[in-house]
């Protein structure tokens, strides 16, 4: 039995048929290519994804749009639009078609690696120029630690797992299946642990480790630092942005979202599904619960409720924020009319004591 030739998807048409989207306009317009609504040219194709950008799609250079259910308005002649239920989704098979192969590594370990003796490498793992495997590490199979990488005594990570260069893994940290680490993170650092005295701070030790499950990505320029004692957890599927400072014994629920700029204090939960936003801050000893939103910027102090939305410093819900916030732009009024009752008060008291 042969094998059926694959679709040539170079354009509208043949893009609209895989997608499952229906055509709008012409079908013959020519795709080589993905590109935003701003920068794209006639032969590639951009999508709407976002509300905002709707009158951004008729004046896009893009010869083919991918468009919600909802955009009535018809292409201009020569262009085509795929309208679909999710365009996000629709266009990330696009960009799979478009895309360039993804970086390979050969399997095996560079010549200037320094891997200890009871180290374990499967001989389908790939280990980088310049990287350091200190002993009793244990790497799975088909794993790739990038050049300049350094994993500590007696870690062990798991099967297609993905460490980029120069990415510090230290000892005694648990990383499971297909985890993804970016470039400049430091797993398992010293927790921010001292008694302070006249004297000077002492050391707490911290005698803990990191464990991280299956599937979960964590960005560049991330510190996790180990626990006290016990674990600090990243769970299961949860995604973790750049520059992110994760402290001692914080649990991270599965397939949280844990965005750019973000910090969390020791011993802090953070529930299953919960987001955290850009530059977020949550305070120590505290729980957020399964499903929050902690929106940009907010600064968590207390429990966050399951499913609730916080913002603003102190985080509070969205709509007392800003009702705070309207009241505070009315501060300068209020103290004007105020002023104004008490010299009027003042005259009164002046006609009644002196007719």
């Amino acid at each position: 039995m042969s094998t059926p030739t694959p679709t040539r998807v170079d354009t509208s048409g043949a893009l609209a048929a895989l997608v499952g989207g229906r055509l709008a306009g012409c079908a013959e317009v020519r795709i080589t290519g993905v590109a935003s609504l701003a920068e794209a040219e006639p032969h590639h194709v951009s999508f709407l994804g976002n509300p905002l950008y709707r009158s951004r799609v008729v004046s896009s250079a893009a010869g083919t749009v991918i468009v919600p259910e909802d955009f009535a308005e018809p292409p201009p002649a020569g262009r085509a639009w795929i309208v679909c239920a999710d365009p996000s989704a629709a266009f990330m098979q696009a960009v799979a078609l478009f895309a360039p192969p993804p970086v390979s590594f050969e399997p095996g370990v560079h010549r200037t690696a320094v891997v200890h003796e009871t180290a374990v490498v499967p001989a389908t793992a790939h280990v980088g120029a310049g990287t350091v495997l200190e002993a009793g590490v244990v790497l799975g199979r088909r794993t790739i630690v990038g050049a300049g990488g350094y994993v500590g005594q007696e870690t062990r990570i798991g099967d297609d797992c993905l460490i980029y260069p120069n990415v510090t893994v230290r000892e005694r940290c648990l990383l499971g299946n297909r985890v993804i680490i970016h470039s400049g993170t430091v797993i398992g650092s010293d927790g921010f642990g001292y008694i302070p005295g006249k004297d000077g701070h002492t050391k707490i030790p911290q005698v803990g480790t990191v464990q991280i499950d299956d599937d979960v990505e964590i960005g560049a320029q991330v510190a996790i630092d180990r626990a006290r004692f016990g674990r600090t957890w990243i769970r299961r599927g949860a995604k973790i942005d750049n520059l992110v400072q994760i402290a001692h014994n914080v649990i991270i629920g599965e397939h949280c979202f844990v965005i750019a700029q973000a910090g969390i204090s020791g011993s802090t939960r953070i529930g299953n599904g919960a987001i955290l936003a850009g530059q977020a801050g949550v305070a120590g000893h505290i729980e957020v619960g399964d499903g929050a939103v902690v929106m940009a910027q907010a600064g968590v102090t207390k429990n966050v409720a399951p499913g609730a939305h916080v913002f603003g410093s102190p985080a509070t819900d969205p709509k007392i924020h800003a009702r705070n916030q309207f009241a505070l732009k009315n501060v300068a009024k209020l103290q004007a009319a105020l002023r104004q009752l008490q010299l009027e008060v003042a005259a009164l008291r002046h006609q009644i004591e002196n007719p």
